[in-house]
C-alpha cells in the first residue's frame, strides 16, 4: 500500500535530503528497528531546521500533509515540535527541532544509516539503540513513569541488542539525564 508508514516516512526523508535538512528518526520507529516492533500512528523526526528552510519544507510537504507554517516558525524559534498530518490517513509526523543540550547534540551526531524494513528498503538516518533507550527513559520519567509503550520499547531494545550496546555510554548519559535508576531496573527486567 502506497501510504504505509514506512513509505510515508521514506518520502518525507527524501524531501529532507533534497532540501539539505539534517534529520534523524527516533521514537517508536527507532525502537522497532533496534528492538521489537509495535503499531504506531506517527513518526518522530529530529530536524536541524533553520528558519530560512521553513517555507521550502512546508511547500514540499503540503501536497500530502497538512502543515502550519506558524507552528513551524514557533517550533524553530522555541526549539520545540510541530507536526505534519497526512491528508489521506490518520498518520502524522512529529518534527522535533534539534535542541541545544549536550545530549541533544551528541545524540544527533551519533545517528547512522539504517534500513527501516527489508534489505531493499531505503536507508535512513536513525537514532542509535543507546540513544533510543536513553531518550525513551527520559520521556518515561517526564510522563510520570506510566507509559507502558515507552517502557516496553526500552525493554525490547535492551533485550534484542544485548551484548552489542555501548554500556559505558548508556551509564554516563543515564546519570547525566537522571534516569540511571530506570536504566538499572530496565536492564534487570530485560535480562529476565
Amino acid at each position: 500500500m502506497a501510504n504505509e508508514p514506512a513509505e510515508l516516512v521514506a518520502r518525507v526523508v527524501a524531501i529532507l535530503d533534497r532540501l539539505g535538512i539534517p534529520y534523524l528518526i527516533g521514537g517508536s520507529l527507532a525502537s522497532a528497528a533496534w528492538g521489537t516492533s509495535r503499531t504506531t500512528a506517527d513518526a518522530d523526526l529530529v530536524v536541524d531546521l533553520p528558519a530560512t528552510q521553513i517555507e521550502a519544507l512546508a511547500r514540499e510537504l503540503e501536497s500530502e500533509f497538512y502543515v502550519s507554517r506558524g507552528a513551524m516558525l514557533e517550533a524553530v524559534r522555541e526549539r520545540r515540535s510541530f507536526n505534519a498530518v497526512h491528508l489521506e490517513s490518520p498518520f502524522k509526523i512529529d518534527f522535533f527541532v534539534l535542541g541545544t543540550s549536550a545530549f541533544d547534540r551528541e545524540e544527533f551526531a551519533r545517528r547512522d544509516l539504517h534500513s527501516l524494513g527489508p534489505s531493499d528498503a531505503p536507508r535512513v538516518m536513525l537514532k542509535t539503540p543507546e540513544d533510543t533507550v536513553l531518550r525513551k527513559l527520559e520521556w518515561f520519567r517526564k510522563g510520570g513513569e506510566v507509559s507502558e509503550h515507552q517502557w516496553k520499547d526500552v525493554l525490547g531494545v535492551l533485550a534484542v541488542c544485548r551484548g552489542r550496546l555501548d554500556e559505558a555510554y548508556l551509564d554516563r548519559w543515564a546519570s547525566e539525564l537522571e534516569v540511571a535508576d530506570l536504566l538499572k531496573k530496565a536492564r534487570q527486567e530485560a535480562a529476565s
